[in-house]
């Protein structure tokens, strides 16, 4: 592993991050567990990021990239392309959103960056609302959405952002409120907001915050914004590429946890749909996504093989009920480590829903962020064979459980047992 660790750093940018002190070389999985390259196997509960979705070597999803790639792999969109056509039916259908329309991109980054081009188009502004704490991608335009200092590396953007309060519950000015009366500050601060600004193209919002580690705000603060939206004619981006497809249990979306005033006018999608295919895109009402006045296509977007995995992974979650089972099981599991932590002090608060758990950790006694102790729960939960991941808007101090939505419940007792004694010899 050293020998290629050194090489690693030889030709990779060192701002790639890697995981542990020792850095693992995952060479195989099955269902919920990989392999590294010394024989040890890990219970995984990141999912590369939360895109291994269903399971590890899906053998519907290897099938159907494999009979693909003996067919074609690669056309672009220049032509037609018969498993594109199918899978964006199926999504349109699925998104909420009226007389839908869907661009395929081969990344969320590349997703969210194809939203805000349709929004400052179809708004002709560059202004941009985001939430604090936001993650969007890493390309030029979503860094400079992104309200995340971790991941932010320049200030400078094409776009103009201001950011709104809402995306964390705990922290901040109304972290002591009601959740009905930190909705209402929050559409107060909004309102005051619009009133200094010109013309505003969207607010994109990620329902879930993902690399913010898994913090929400309460149900129905997304529809009170809609409602605010509506009457300045400024778009609602709902960054799904995290919360889509079923994770967080009760929805299949996340936005409708705030469906109140209606489905976004556009959504993104990514990660989970390929589960590990490189896959992303934007659902749009038609106005808005064939709003552009110039030549468009996608060279590696919508390819046969990914659209082929897309629609076996698709059809896998939806005929086994996998958002069912991120519910049962995701619920049973955000409990399980409810009670887990009760009486450790380290740990500042457990949240979620479905398979989209995040567990913050803090200065016993205090609110102050702990990132070693994050990181040194990733240690110890991978010595002994757990797989988890960080975020955290409060210097990465949050970790992050998602694993695929096929977990078992014996999987996460499993994975609850090791992150318990992990937690308690912090």
């Amino acid at each position: 592993m050293s020998s290629l660790y050194d090489r690693h750093r030889a030709v990779i940018p060192d701002w790639v991050a890697l995981y542990y002190k020792d850095p693992l070389e995952l060479t195989h999985g099955e269902g919920r567990h990989v392999w590294d390259a010394d024989g040890n196997r890990y219970l995984d509960f990141f999912g590369g990021i939360l895109t291994t979705m269903t399971a590890h070597a899906l053998p519907e999803v290897t099938k159907a990239i494999s009979d693909q790639a003996g067919r074609i792999i690669h056309s672009s969109t220049l032509y037609l392309n018969r498993p594109m056509v199918e899978l964006a039916e199926r999504i349109a259908n699925l998104s909420g959103i009226p007389d839908a329309r869907v661009f395929f991109t081969t990344s969320g980054t590349e997703a969210n960056d194809t939203a805000l081009l349709l929004a400052t188009a179809y708004r002709r502004s560059n202004q941009i609302l985001a939430m604090r704490n936001s993650y969007h991608g890493r390309s030029f335009s979503t860094v400079g959405i992104t309200g995340n200092r971790a991941w932010s590396p320049t200030g400078l953007s094409p776009l103009q952002t201001l950011y709104v309060h809402g995306g964390v519950r705990t922290r901040g000015p109304y972290a002591q409120y009601t959740d009905e009366r930190f909705i209402d500050a929050c559409v107060a601060d909004l309102e005051d907001l619009l009133g200094h600004t010109r013309d505003v193209a969207a607010l994109i919002a990620e329902p879930i915050q993902g690399v913010g580690g898994f913090t929400s705000p309460p149900d129905g603060l997304y529809a009170a914004f809609r409602r605010v939206l509506d009457r300045h004619g400024i778009l609602w981006i709902a960054d799904e590429v995290q919360t889509g497809w079923g994770r967080t249990g009760e929805h299949f979306w996340g936005w409708q946890a705030h469906g109140q005033a209606g489905p976004p006018d556009m959504l993104t999608f990514a990660k989970g749909i390929g589960n590990g295919m490189s896959i992303g895109g934007v659902v749009a009402r038609a106005e808005i996504m064939n709003c552009l006045d110039a030549n468009s296509i996608s060279t590696f977007g919508g390819s046969p093989v990914t659209m082929a995995a897309g629609l076996a992974n698709l059809a896998y979650l939806l005929e086994h009920d996998l958002q069912g089972n991120a519910r049962r099981v995701g619920g049973l599991l955000i409990e399980r480590l409810r009670g887990i932590t009760a009486g450790v002090d380290a740990v500042r608060e457990v949240r979620g829903r479905g398979l989209m758990i995040g567990v913050e950790l803090a200065e016993p006694g205090t609110d102050r962020a702990d990132p070693d102790a994050a990181a040194a729960l990733l240690e110890a939960t991978r010595a002994n064979g757990l797989l988890i991941g960080k975020g955290g808007g409060h210097n990465t101090s949050a970790v992050r459980i998602a694993p695929p939505l096929s977990l078992t419940v014996a999987e996460a007792e499993e994975g609850a047992a090791i992150l318990e004694q992990a937690l308690r010899n912090l």
